[in-house]
């Protein structure tokens, strides 16, 4: 399918989704090089500046790697495969334990400010959650486990600590696409239990909660490393 010249309005975002396409479709191949900056240009009638700043964006979400003086080649076929490949080891622990401090607290003020629309959208999410899990779309549950764990720091109504779980949200559903190795263990990590607790507004036990499956999930980060070495 070839690339189609752009409209004029939301310029990036449209070559975004047409570079994703080719690489999703497979036209272009994980190891293969995209079309040069100036084919792009001639392809898709826009500018260098919104193919080269479209280009950054799906580098950094892990599609695509632009290396200096040879071009840019396909490195992944989903932003999920991509986040699995960017983040791991060392960075991947440093992820999980931010997430940790972060989410504990929340979880444990979301259990004393809790509202009933909370609650309403915590359960929506968390049914959307299993839902994606028990249907294998794994980058609709990564997207969907990382909304429902902001929706959990959202209910305490901090408004500091909302804005700054909300701008880790891009390394935090990376994290959650970098735990799927094992679909089996996936399904055994339940959230309703953080849910049940934040509706009986039981702070230690929501915190306890939170705070168990994360500790697993280190556990088990630290056990694989261990085994690699």
């Amino acid at each position: 399918m070839p690339l189609a010249t752009t409209r004029r309005a939301g310029l990036v975002d449209q070559v975004i989704e047409q570079l994703r396409g080719a690489v999703t479709r497979g036209e272009w191949p994980i190891g293969e090089r995209i079309p040069t900056e100036p084919e792009l240009v001639e392809q898709l009638g826009v500018g260098r500046n919104t193919v080269r700043e479209a280009v950054r964006a799906l580098a950094h979400s892990g599609l695509l790697e632009v290396r200096q003086g040879d071009g840019t080649y396909v490195r992944a076929t989903s932003e999920v495969s991509g986040a699995i490949r960017r983040l791991c080891g060392a960075e991947l622990r440093e992820v999980l334990q931010v997430r940790r401090l972060m989410e504990v607290e929340g979880a444990r003020l979301a259990a004393a400010a809790r509202t009933e629309e909370d609650l309403a959208e915590l359960r929506e999410l968390l049914d959307r959650r299993d839902a994606d899990l028990r249907s294998k779309q794994v980058a609709e549950f990564a997207r969907t486990d990382a909304e429902f764990h902001l929706a959990v720091v959202r209910c305490g109504h901090n408004t500091l600590l909302t804005e700054l779980y909300r701008g880790l949200s891009e390394a935090i559903t990376a994290s959650v696409a970098a735990t799927l190795d094992d679909p089996e263990h996936a399904q055994e990590i339940k959230h309703r239990g953080i849910v049940e607790a934040i509706a009986a507004q039981d702070a230690d036990r929501a915190a306890a909660e939170a705070c168990g499956f994360l500790d697993e999930l280190l556990d088990r980060l630290a056990r694989k490393q261990q085994n690699e070495l």
